[in-house]
């Protein structure tokens, strides 16, 4: 549903999209997982990282399926429709094409049009127009399904602009009030700070949050109200930043580690920390609603699935060193929400350009990508409420829309600043939502679909390697199943308080 990485048309190796994907998955969502693992504990936190990455892997390959089903059936219209353009001098009476245009999808009269896989079954699943999910959803799935989906879709992306708009002013109030306080060097050292604490002279750590907050709206909030694009040049220096700083922050760690100074002390398991752990994992191999954009400009899309197959155990990887490294290196109570402020310690580097470099990161790439967010999300309040052939009036078009966008996660912001909440319960709710339950009725709609259409006989090229029923029921029930766990932890936490 975000942006595009390229445009519609510009093709990529297989290899440049594998690292695509694994730079829209690794995020934010990781900056949040090393505290997320020391509360947890590390054996069931490296379970539960490696099982979440498997279900997001094989909900991947549905949505992947449902994209190449999605192409065969827009391929199979247009092919009817030059078929009827040409016999629209004859009387042949409502053609079966007329049946299926209706909106649904209705099949009760429908026959497997063997004459469509006869002209060119072996291309007729080819991905080669980018079918956005919101699209899919309105080809396979009914009316309520489809306001589901957009419902889903919306919250979510709410949470990713809230969490933004929280990380931001939460860098830069730890820098800066570390720095005009006169302890530079204490930010990552455990110190605890209240919101109460003075920042700068009577200013309060909590109002200067607040000011940076401001700020952020101010300054990056307009851009809601507007169009923007994601330039070639914007993806490459926000994706060098955050290679550099990841690759920084395992480093310096392991250097600790490897001269006798990590402090930390992970235990194996904390059954308390798992709701936050879930909803941070979730969050962190987020990359379903962005398949289009990602799949569909590949050249060689043969071996597609194992491409992505290799990016998890890559990401999987990299989501463990970056996490044990951490848990290992920093004490449980002095690991922050967001990891890259444990590096503004003097104690670790010394070097002040690195630290503020690290401790501004977040800064710098997030504030990039928060437009895009916004304007993404505006754009499907606009697709849930539009109407065949009506238009919106102005000031709905310029100024609702953009208002009922930017003004909730602000207020969400305004209220907490609590990363590691924000994270876990928008992967948690939202998140499990479009990782888990969509592909899945995905997949199974689109199989339906496919074989009603062309008939039973016809293999999707682009068939999931869980082809089986068995794998759907199972996330379905998995994805139904975490909502529940998920709420029942927040009420039983509730009532002990």
């Amino acid at each position: 549903m975000a942006g595009g990485i390229t445009d519609t048309g510009e093709l990529y190796s297989p290899y440049v999209g594998l690292v695509y994907m694994f730079n829209l998955i690794v995020g934010t969502g990781a900056l949040t997982m090393p505290k997320a693992f020391a509360t947890a504990g590390w054996l069931v936190s490296l379970v539960l990282l490696m099982f979440l990455g498997f279900m997001s892997y094989m909900t991947t390959t549905f949505v992947v399926e449902a994209m190449a089903a999605a192409n065969a059936q827009l391929r199979w219209k247009r092919m009817e429709k030059r078929k009827d353009d040409e016999d629209e001098d004859s009387s042949s009476g409502v053609s079966d094409s007329d049946v299926l245009l209706q909106d649904g999808y209705e099949r009760a009269e429908t026959r497997p049009i063997l004459s469509v896989q006869r002209r060119g079954s072996a291309n007729i699943f080819e991905i080669t127009e980018r079918v956005e999910m919101g699209q899919m959803a309105s080809m396979f799935f009914n009316k309520v399904g489809v306001n589901l989906f957009y419902f889903c879709i919306i919250i979510y992306l709410y949470g990713d602009l809230a969490i933004y708009a929280a990380a931001v002013p939460v860098s830069l109030m730890q820098v800066t009030c570390s720095v005009t306080g006169n302890h530079s060097c204490s930010v990552g050292d455990g110190t605890k700070y209240n919101d109460t604490d003075k920042c700068w002279g009577p200013i309060r750590r909590i109002d200067a949050y607040r000011l940076y907050l401001a700020a952020f709206t101010l300054l990056l909030g307009p851009f809601t109200f507007f169009n923007v694009q994601k330039t070639k040049y914007l993806q490459i220096m926000t994706s060098l930043m955050r290679w550099i700083a990841f690759i920084l922050m395992i480093i310096l760690a392991l250097i600790r580690i490897s001269r006798g100074q990590a402090e930390g002390h992970p235990s194996m398991a904390q059954l308390s920390g798992i709701r936050n752990l879930f909803g941070v994992c979730v969050y962190s191999f987020m990359c379903q609603h962005s398949l289009p954009s990602l799949i569909t400009p590949i050249s060689k899309k043969k071996h597609v699935n194992k491409l992505v197959l290799l990016d998890y155990i890559l990401i999987l990887a990299f989501y463990s060193l970056l996490s044990f490294t951490a848990i290992y290196c920093f004490r449980n109570d002095t690991l922050m929400d967001m990891y890259t402020l444990n590096f503004t310690n003097c104690e670790i580097i010394s070097v002040a350009f690195i630290r503020y470099f690290l401790g501004l990161f977040p800064v710098f790439t997030i504030s990039t990508n928060f437009p895009i967010i916004a304007v993404t999300l505006r754009n499907n309040w606009k697709t849930l409420f539009h109407r065949e052939g009506g238009t919106y009036p102005w000031v709905v078009d310029r100024i609702v829309f953009p208002a009922i966008t930017l003004i909730p996660p602000v207020l969400v912001a305004f209220c907490t600043h609590d990363l590691e909440s924000l994270v876990g319960i928008t992967g948690a709710y939202a998140g499990n939502g479009i990782q888990y339950l969509i592909p899945a009725f995905l997949a199974y709609c689109s199989r339906k679909d496919t074989q009603l259409v062309f008939g039973s006989g016809t293999v999707n090229k682009h068939l999931s390697p869980f082809r089986h029923t068995f794998w759907i029921v199972f996330v379905l029930i998995w994805g139904f199943s975490c909502f529940v766990f998920v709420t029942a932890n927040i009420v039983l936490s509730e009532s002990k308080l």
